[in-house]
């Protein structure tokens, strides 16, 4: 039986999203708007309730079919290989959280208490997600050709940029090409870390001799090597181009 609403769960569901919709420069049923915010943490701290996740699915779909369409008229000459990696590129978990944190969508998230003690609000995957979510929701209220807008609208941009999402989707494998490409020795990381156990953060180096050098934060060893290297394919792209 769901639970009894409790004031945490008022308090959320009555925050003001409205300008959260004027940036996404739609109208919106609010019951589906709640419902694409509403991460399935905070749904299973209030009694089961419906979250994101099918929302969630449906605007992956949506979002494929706007970008896609968008490559394939504006690039005719271009293979399907490089199509599809573009695509990849701007429909990343790295890319949507990009989009998600220009329009400051973090205060919205309806979030658990775990999520929200370990930084929910920040996470790429939640961002991502909701982003996706968002698309969906578009859809349903108000149909295909709106939501392709906002799809356009939002994410069309970042296509200019493709390179660089690429390479966010596996920094250090790309900063290793690159490296390579240019006749430089393989990078190498050191990382260290700081503070109490339950807040550990790293900060890694990543050296390429000769080339590059460059530091990225994280809270695991895996986060702040992949920032790093993104940080150093960056630079050494901008070099170089």
């Amino acid at each position: 039986m769901p639970r009894t609403p409790n004031s945490r769960h008022t308090a959320e569901t009555s925050i003001d999203r409205g300008p959260l919709l004027a940036v996404l420069g739609v109208s919106l049923d609010p019951e589906l708007l709640q419902l694409a915010l509403t991460h399935r943490s905070y749904a299973y701290e209030h009694g089961g309730l419906p979250h994101n996740e099918r929302l969630e699915f449906l605007g992956d779909s949506v979002l494929g079919l706007a970008i896609t369409t968008k490559l394939y008229r504006d690039n005719p000459t271009l293979p399907e290989g490089d199509l599809a990696r573009m695509r990849a590129a701007v429909v990343s978990t790295v890319a949507l959280a990009e989009v998600a944190e220009r329009i400051s969508l973090g205060p919205y998230l309806l979030l658990g208490r775990g999520e929200e003690l370990t930084g929910g609000r920040q996470k790429a995957s939640i961002l991502a997600d909701t982003m996706e979510a968002l698309f969906g929701a578009v859809y349903l209220d108000n149909g295909q050709d709106a939501a392709t807008a906002l799809v356009l609208r939002l994410v069309g941009p970042l296509l200019n940029d493709s390179a660089r999402f690429g390479a966010a989707m596996d920094p250090k494998t790309s900063l290793q090409e690159a490296a390579a490409a240019h006749g430089g020795e393989s990078p190498v990381y050191e990382v260290t870390s700081s503070g109490p156990d339950h807040d550990r953060r790293f900060s890694a180096t990543v050296t390429v001799v000769g080339l590059v050098s460059a530091t990225g934060t994280g809270t695991s060893k895996k986060q702040a090597e992949m920032a790093a290297a993104l940080s150093a394919w960056t630079d050494l792209n901008a070099r170089t181009s």
